[in-house]
């Protein structure tokens, strides 16, 4: 199911808060994006039990139990994973990688609330998540009956959500540091080859645990094996130059100063990539958009930032032109700052205008 609109984690907590108690709903969003532990608080912030089923291992007995002789009938008796006194959050996970059995038994548990011959308890909640089919996760597609009988919202990563809750969860300080350089690669759409990591919230919160178990002198081999065995490819490299900036105490705002150099040296070029990253961002940010809205200090910037840009261009004009491009997140320098770039660097701007022509 593609998404019409994608909420936050908060905003669908909001949402489940006010359709989750009169309509299932179901959650759809990529692996790792934190669909099940949503579920999870929202179910404790009820103050509810929360009641966790993986669609993709059940059997058919599973939810509707198996039979049992009482006298001239037979009853089927449900599995007491499901069978509560009081109220409580059922969250089906997987659902639509299940069986299409699986699936018809959820019929009248999901229209209902009925398994066989048990209802669950009045207040009870029902709530489905499965990630979506071009995630490559083995998803099928759900009879439009089961379809229908949900409310769909589409679950989206928000940097800034993650980044209040990792702070107080103990999240490694060099991870939330580079979140809040990179915020875009928190998370990445999933790859089209299958056994390919790629970058979500639940594999940097494992490099966190990788870097709080190995401690901040982490051996090299090490960190490349979590590293490149959890995140996308570029988003490794680019967490590697990260800390070799910090283990160097390189800083861009440094280079601004002219306290520091660019790095030189061939085995540094990853983070002379990184700093310049962080450059391109820096104006993004601080840069206006129009030229006479400069104050002081983004004209102060500015005039730095040329400086920088002319001194990387000596060295590496490839990496220099870097500062001119799209970021991942679609952002670019203002057109003005290109403008005055072009009277001292004509060679830099003409090579940007001829990728874009390709």
């Amino acid at each position: 199911m593609h998404a019409q609109i994608t909420l936050t984690i908060s905003q669908i907590h909001e949402l489940l808060l006010n359709v989750a108690t009169v309509r299932p709903v179901f959650i759809w969003g990529p692996p790792g994006v934190g669909k099940s532990s949503l579920v999870e608080q929202f179910a404790s912030s009820l103050g509810l039990e929360c009641v966790a089923l993986l669609g993709s291992q059940l059997a058919p007995e599973d939810l509707i139990g198996i039979p049992k002789i009482e006298g001239n009938v037979s009853r089927f008796y449900p599995p007491s994973m499901i069978v509560r006194e009081r109220e409580f959050v059922l969250f089906i996970d997987e659902l639509n990688i299940a069986s299409q059995e699986i699936q018809k038994a959820f019929y009248s548990l999901i229209l209902d609330k009925r398994i066989g011959e048990y209802r669950l308890p009045p207040g009870s909640i029902i709530i489905g998540a499965g990630n979506r089919a071009h995630d490559a996760a083995l998803a099928k597609q759900m009879p439009s009956a089961l379809v229908n009988r949900m409310v769909h919202v589409h679950l989206k990563a928000s940097h800034r959500e993650w980044l209040d809750w990792a702070g107080v969860q103990g999240i490694h300080p060099w991870v939330l540091d580079y979140v809040r350089a990179r915020p875009s690669q928190l998370a990445t759409e999933v790859p089209p080859t299958k056994e390919e990591p790629f970058s979500t919230p639940r594999s940097w919160h494992a490099v966190s645990d990788t870097l709080h178990a190995f401690g901040d002198d982490i051996a090299p081999d090490f960190l490349d094996a979590v590293l490149f065995g959890s995140l996308t490819r570029d988003h490794a490299v680019g967490f590697k130059a990260f800390l070799k900036q910090i283990r160097n105490q390189f800083s861009v705002h440094k280079i601004l100063k002219g306290q520091e150099s660019w790095p030189n040296a061939p085995e540094d070029r990853d983070l002379a990539y990184f700093l310049t990253q962080s450059l391109r961002d820096l104006l993004v940010k601080e840069l206006p958009e129009r030229e006479n809205q400069l104050g002081r200090e983004s004209r102060e910037l500015a005039q730095s930032a040329k400086a920088a840009l002319k001194a990387l261009a000596r060295i590496d004009g490839e990496l220099a032109q870097l500062v001119l491009t799209e970021s991942d997140a679609g952002n670019r320098v203002p057109d003005w700052f290109v403008l005055e770039i072009a009277k001292e660097l004509p060679r830099l701007v003409q090579q940007k205008t001829a990728d874009e022509q390709k």
